[in-house]
């Protein structure tokens, strides 16, 4: 159970990336929206809040090992990707994918208000929603550059 455990918590183990473990765990998530033809948008609406569940929970878990909001938990990545492809057309040009994985990682980082402040919840919820209002900004962001250049 506890190699489960941190198999999700680390986004597929993702965490132990030494270099930027994040970006590494944002990544995985982005190839894999990316390339696996059968996950659609229907698929994400059931995805998105399995994989929040299954955050809160796990990385709740290996703070309390590892310390508050951990390099190693990276579900929170993986799931804001998620977030920011929400309700995207698959058959987007390949650098509409590269904009919103820089957007997604620049709102991460930069933990813009109310991400930021959302990291003060308790355990996995703060863990997981500052990643989540993140992924949100990130695809507005996004559906407007969209908008404006007609993509």
């Amino acid at each position: 159970m506890r190699l489960f455990i941190r198999c999700i918590a680390t986004g597929f183990f993702t965490g132990y990336v030494p270099v930027m473990p994040g970006t590494a765990g944002s990544m995985l998530a982005l190839l894999i929206l990316w390339m696996v033809p059968g996950l659609n948008q229907g698929l994400l609406v059931v995805l998105i809040p399995i994989m929040f569940i299954l955050g809160v929970w796990s990385s709740g878990i290996v703070e309390k090992q590892a310390g508050h909001d951990a390099a190693i938990i990276t579900i929170d990545e993986m799931t804001g990707m998620g977030m920011t492809f929400f309700l995207m057309p698959r058959a987007m040009e390949w650098y509409w994918w590269v904009a919103g994985f820089v957007l997604f990682r620049a709102f991460d980082i930069g933990k813009p208000f109310p991400a930021g402040r959302s990291q003060r919840l308790p355990g996995g919820w703060g863990i997981m929603m500052d990643d989540i209002i993140a992924g949100i900004m990130a695809n507005l962001v996004l559906r407007a550059m969209r908008a404006w250049t007609g993509g």
